[in-house]
């Protein structure tokens, strides 16, 4: 049987969570009846009871309603050259301004940023997405892109940075496995964001 390394739950999912800037109601979900929700964010489709945490350990169920505790919620942000991201010919010679957030869908056991994606906490600290954009424009960097992590996690965030840089002519990446739903890929292909 193999072993999986699945995100530590170091907090506890309550509503007294709502308080917080970095957590927001997802409409990537369907209600079930008696409180209970489907996450329709990635391929898991996680089905979640009031009080309990996706697999990805950072979307719950909180009175019926799904909500993300990742929305600009970053553990890393930095300017790095395009040419390491895995896109072929995508912006080179440019930077972009990259960023991550906390958590996984995916249980990989070698992943080289396990730091990040292998825990859950609503510890960080929350950017606002103009906030973001400002950054990337000082730093020079010609665009955004989400990375070290699954950027599945920070959909409604990058939703909301990616429109704000594609209005100040930045570019928009994101490094995935892939694991989105048709629903989701509607959500950011709708946004008019891509390169």
């Amino acid at each position: 049987m193999p072993i999986y390394s699945w995100p530590l739950r170091v907090y506890k999912v309550s509503s007294d969570l709502l308080r917080l800037p970095n957590v927001r109601e997802s409409p990537f979900y369907v209600g079930l009846g008696n409180g209970r929700i489907r996450c329709t964010l990635c391929h898991r489709q996680c089905a979640l009871s009031n009080g309990q945490a996706g697999l990805c350990r950072m979307r719950l169920n909180i009175d019926g309603k799904l909500y993300t505790t990742t929305y600009g919620l970053l553990t890393a942000a930095e300017s790095r050259p395009m040419e390491i991201k895995p896109l072929y010919h995508y912006y080179p010679r440019t930077s972009a301004l990259t960023i991550s957030t906390w958590g996984c869908n995916f249980p990989c056991a070698w992943c080289q940023n396990w730091h990040l994606s292998k825990f859950a906490s609503i510890d960080g600290v929350y950017v606002p997405p103009e906030k973001l954009i400002e950054w990337a424009i000082e730093n020079g960097d010609s665009g955004i892109n989400i990375s070290f992590n699954e950027p599945t996690l920070l959909t409604e965030y990058a939703i909301d940075v990616f429109k704000l840089a594609r209005a100040r002519g930045l570019h928009a990446s994101i490094n995935t496995n892939g694991y989105l739903t048709p629903q989701a890929i509607k959500a950011y292909s709708t946004q008019e964001w891509t390169g």
